[in-house]
């Protein structure tokens, strides 16, 4: 089955352009578009997608506002949050918020189409050396933490899940926890997938913020 995606942007040609980025290939169709967030609830609860490519920049509802009642739906998509300037406040806002990654709108095809695929497998789309960036300016912000899970919740996890779990959080790829702990990469695959379920996870991003949150690794 096809990955489904809603396009969010007040400007019309960012939209088309990254449709026709998306329509070219074989796995993903584009479903809806909207150039508000309040449209973008509309279109979002009628066509259902699994991704949704969300502006952060618009008139009305503008995109971290979107990202947080979308993340309240159920089934919820993925949000990747799109922005012109590269900037701190806006990875801070849209992580709180709910959003599974952050891409530049100039970002190269080949680049947006593979977000948009990893997102859906639960990984972030970020690279690890970013997600450390991110994720330590995160827990030093002032400001309400997004997860609140109390580092009890690691009580469900077993002696190896919790050294990958670290090892997320420490900002390292599937293949180099593979190498750490001399495991295949499908194998740390599945632990990812238990650890992720067991502690109701959405992805990637939000076990790293909770790995320094619960305290199991220091920023």
């Amino acid at each position: 089955m096809n990955i489904r995606v809603v396009v969010v942007d007040d400007q019309v040609l960012v939209r088309t352009g990254f449709r026709m980025i998306l329509d070219e290939t074989d796995d993903i169709d584009v479903v809806g578009e909207a150039g508000d967030g309040t449209a973008a609830l509309s279109v979002i609860s009628r066509t259902r997608p699994d991704v949704v490519l969300m502006d952060v920049q618009m008139p009305g509802m503008d995109g971290i506002a979107a990202t947080e009642r979308i993340r309240t739906l159920s089934p919820s998509p993925k949000v990747i949050i799109l922005t012109t300037f590269d900037l701190d406040e806006y990875l801070f806002r849209g992580l709180r918020a709910g959003a599974s990654g952050f891409l530049l709108k100039d970002t190269l095809a080949a680049d947006l189409v593979a977000a948009v695929r990893v997102v859906v497998s639960g990984e972030a789309v970020t690279a690890p050396s970013a997600t450390r960036r991110l994720i330590a300016h995160y827990v030093s912000a002032p400001g309400p933490r997004a997860a609140g899970h109390p580092g009890g919740r690691l009580d469900a996890l077993t002696t190896r899940e919790r050294e990958v779990l670290t090892l997320i959080a420490r900002g390292l790829s599937n293949a180099e926890i593979a190498r750490e702990l001399c495991l295949s990469e499908g194998t740390v695959k599945t632990h990812i997938g238990r650890i992720l379920s067991k502690l109701g996870l959405r992805d990637r991003v939000q076990a790293v913020i909770l790995g320094y949150e619960s305290g199991l690794v220091s920023p």
